[in-house]
């Protein structure tokens, strides 16, 4: 289960990157939801619209399954030859675009395969997710561990591309009813005085990677969008 210094990126329909603190977070450009939890501590959360949803649609573009989908990134060296995709393909919350519509940006005739469109979707979605990542680093929320969950952290490309992404250690739990668990968890040290340790197996484990183009490209992108 999450502890101080974890940070969870969940990639469902939509995405969420949330931690634990122990004090309340402060950001006066709302990127932060605050929530209290019930044992006393804190979690700050950043929300985008959209996660998985941007692998379903590029997956049926590409005519392929998500394994398919994940095996042609893989295929494909990190930042895609310079392919972006920014998936604000229901508009964005964060940052805050509601009326925005998903764009590729970077297409050559050298560049444009099916391994590189592939790459620059699951890069497109995790580098949305990075910009929740820095809001929390930047409001002093410790985050140096990754723990990755939902349907799309199954796929191994994700897992591999998020080390990549984020720039540090990826765990990946096996599937399971997480927030049923956490609340169990929350309940238990409430009557118990203190947080117990429940064993949750672990899917996959990635070392941090150094940091490739995907990030910077993206970001340099994505800026232009907000003037």
């Amino acid at each position: 289960m999450a502890e101080a210094g974890d940070v969870v990126v969940s990639l469902g329909t939509s995405g969420t990157v949330f931690a634990v603190s122990a004090s309340s977070t402060k950001d006066s450009s709302g990127t932060i939801a605050g929530f209290a939890s019930a044992s006393g501590e804190f979690l700050p959360l950043v929300c985008t619209l959209n996660a998985a949803r941007v692998l379903d649609s590029m997956a049926t573009l590409l005519g392929v399954d998500h394994t398919e989908l994940g095996n042609l990134a893989l295929a494909a060296e990190p930042g895609a030859g310079g392919v972006v995709l920014v998936p604000y393909f229901e508009g964005e919350r964060t940052p805050n675009l509601p009326d925005a519509k998903a764009s590729i940006h970077g297409l050559s005739l050298e560049n444009n395969t099916r391994e590189n469109i592939a790459r620059a979707a699951i890069e497109g979605m995790l580098c949305g997710l990075a910009a929740g990542l820095e809001a929390l680093q930047k409001s002093n929320v410790a985050t140096s561990k990754i723990i990755l969950v939902g349907g799309a952290a199954a796929n191994k490309a994700v897992q591999q591309i998020a080390a990549e992404v984020f720039g540090t250690s990826i765990t990946v739990p096996a599937p399971g009813e997480y927030v049923a668990n956490g609340a169990a968890r929350q309940a238990a040290s409430i009557l118990l005085g203190s947080a117990p340790r429940w064993n949750i197996e672990t899917l996959a484990s990635l070392p941090a990677q150094g940091q490739g183009p995907a990030l910077a490209q993206y970001q340099k992108i994505a800026a232009t969008l907000l003037n």
